[in-house]
């Protein structure tokens, strides 16, 4: 059952290596009843390259991302963000973060951090 009454459109910018893990975050939303335009990166080039343009030309409403891609983190895009000066929510989803980092990561901004094998937060977080 969803759990927006209305479908809601959310731009959503997705740094993540793994384009199986990609897809289930898309279903993850699509099931609570988002529509969901989503730009998926994996490297600091595409994240500053996303950031610029937006999608289509509209701001991202939020972005997800994993804490730790080859060459390059979560964290450090988080510090891309903020060098930016923009606001928008970042949520990082991991399968390795430690709560330690998790700390320190939303101290350094992160809107919220969750674990990949347990996506029951994603939306909820996504909307607060």
């Amino acid at each position: 059952m969803p759990i927006v009454d209305a479908p809601r459109r959310l731009n959503v910018l997705h740094i993540e290596d793994s384009d199986l893990d990609h897809q289930l975050m898309l279903t993850q939303m699509r099931r609570a009843g988002l529509e969901v335009q989503a730009q998926r990166v994996e490297s600091a080039d595409g994240f500053e390259a996303a950031l610029r343009h937006g999608h289509h030309g509209a701001s991202w409403d939020v972005i997800l991302s994993d804490y730790n891609l080859p060459g390059f983190s979560g964290l450090v895009a988080l510090e891309m963000l903020k060098a930016r000066g923009a606001t928008t929510p970042f949520i990082i989803v991991s399968g390795e973060i430690g709560e330690d980092t998790a700390v320190a990561a939303m101290r350094n901004g992160a809107a919220d951090y969750l674990l990949k094998n347990n996506l029951a937060r994603l939306v909820p977080a996504m909307l607060h």
